[in-house]
């Protein structure tokens, strides 16, 4: 892949991949939490927690990105706070993964929302009466079960990642080598009139990596399957 692409068109796909994996790997733990709050407990304001949840997918993204800027830029609370601690994300590859998890975060809470919603519930109430806490009940039971939906979702989001442009742009700008991930490069090779060729070739390593996502979470949902259907 390296002879095939070009060296600031290879910085781009290498900094989309890190950026997708540790805004999944970050995120993951807290979508479950969240999917299991949203799926199984009753709470004042649900119907606005889960609204808040999935409102990335409705805003603009740019609107995102602006937000985040507002709050994570330099004179923004949280960029003062994390300035504080000597970390700045504004312009940064680690602000283009929060960017990146806060977009893909709804894709993941929703596939793992469903699929804990399909555990049966009196599997959990069974194991509650024998007296397993909550904490053990989902850890043995509903999480082991729900797993197809998380590794669903991980995926996903993985994928969402790594395609994110709108929110990304606008909060970590798109500076070669430092925060430009694939769809960055790519609407910077179209802005010239000989980058057509590069950005076709970025175009081309977007459709494969999507693809490969949902290949692998269809593949990987299936064997959780009949793992468990043999268990």
């Amino acid at each position: 892949m390296t002879d095939w692409l070009g060296p600031q068109e290879w910085q781009a796909v290498a900094l989309s991949l890190k950026v997708a994996f540790w805004a999944t790997l970050l995120s993951l733990p807290l979508a479950i939490f969240v999917s299991h709050a949203l799926a199984r407990w009753e709470f004042s304001g649900k119907q606005i927690a889960n609204g808040l949840v999935h409102l990335p997918l409705i805003l603009p993204p740019v609107v995102t990105g602006y937000l985040l800027l507002l709050i994570f830029g330099v004179t923004g609370p949280g960029g003062r706070l994390l300035d504080a601690f000597g970390v700045t994300i504004a312009f940064q590859w680690t602000g283009a993964a929060l960017a990146a998890a806060i977009m893909g975060f709804p894709l993941m809470v929703r596939a793992i929302r469903l699929s804990i919603e399909a555990v049966d519930r009196r599997l959990e109430e069974a194991a509650a009466t024998l007296g397993a806490s909550q904490l053990r009940i989902f850890a043995t039971i509903t999480l082991p079960l729900a797993l197809p939906g998380i590794l669903t979702g991980a995926i996903l989001g993985f994928a969402k990642a790594m395609g994110e442009f709108g929110a990304t742009i606008t909060f970590v700008s798109n500076i070669p080598g430092q925060t430009q991930t694939l769809p960055s490069a790519i609407y910077s090779f179209l802005q010239v009139p000989s980058g057509e060729i590069q950005a076709m070739r970025l175009v081309i390593v977007s459709i494969v990596v999507a693809m490969a996502a949902l290949i692998l979470s269809e593949v990987f949902a299936r064997r959780v399957a009949k793992r468990m259907e043999g268990a």
